[in-house]
């Protein structure tokens, strides 16, 4: 690998790491990374669900104290993220990198759209006690939100937790925490699948994850130092630049 790519990728981990602490939407810049570096889409789109794996968790854990609380009622819609994200991996795998190329414009500008109106789409607080889950109409939300996630997964976090804010109960911190839960369960399968179709470029996705692991940490740093907008717009400036990158390309 080139000295540059590798220099790009680190950079690209550190700065995902970064703006996932601050606002997310660590995706764009992890798969933009990727598919500048000359990965085919399908790998890059996989490889970024590993790059972003270590955040989910340890952003679950950081819940864990209301996590706990709920999380035997919450198994239901974990067995239905499950076969979402199966079902999402499994119809990804099935294409071809010129099919899914063909998509991913349309994705990007999808998700860069569901980013941008991030603020508004925020759950307004419900004081129930305890987050109540498992309704039909919840579990349809978080499976096609699932499926979605396997596919692609740019902008799921934001999908989720709007979904939940309008299916489910419990204030803001216990759904996004259910939704950090639910996060970690759809991208295990996916990157189970996408172990298993050999999809994964593992040189690229270690060089990337220790720099996700230190921006990360100076995400807080950021935080205070830089306006959540400037952050965001960031982020969508990245996701538009790629969708029409594709476009291009296409």
């Amino acid at each position: 690998m080139p000295i540059l790519d590798a220099v790009l990728l680190f950079l690209a981990g550190f700065l995902s790491g970064a703006v996932n602490a601050v606002a997310g939407g660590g995706t764009f810049i992890t798969f933009g990374a990727m598919t500048l570096a000359g990965l085919p889409p399908i790998v890059a789109n996989a490889t970024s669900s590993v790059t972003q794996f270590p955040g989910y968790i340890t952003s679950t854990l950081a819940y864990w104290h209301d996590i706990k609380h709920f999380w035997r009622g919450a198994l239901l819609l974990s067995l239905i993220s499950a076969l979402g994200a199966l079902s999402g991996a499994l119809i990804l795998l099935g294409l071809d990198n010129p099919s899914f190329r063909a998509l991913v414009p349309w994705l990007l500008l999808a998700a860069t759209a569901l980013f941008a109106a991030g603020p508004w789409l925020k759950p307004a607080p419900k004081p129930e006690h305890e987050a109540a889950v498992g309704s039909l109409v919840g579990s349809l939300a978080q499976f096609a939100t699932a499926v979605y996630g396997g596919f692609f997964g740019a902008g799921m976090g934001v999908m989720m937790l709007a979904t939940l804010g309008l299916t489910q109960s419990g204030d803001y911190h216990r759904l996004n925490a259910l939704k950090n839960m639910l996060a970690v369960v759809i991208a295990a399968v996916a990157i189970l699948v996408f172990v298993s179709g050999g999809v994964i470029a593992w040189l690229q996705a270690i060089i990337m994850i220790p720099g996700g692991a230190l921006g990360g940490y100076a995400g807080v740093w950021i935080a205070r130092r830089v306006p959540q907008k400037a952050v965001r717009g960031f982020v969508i400036a990245v996701g538009l630049f790629l969708a029409f990158y594709y476009f291009d390309k296409g």
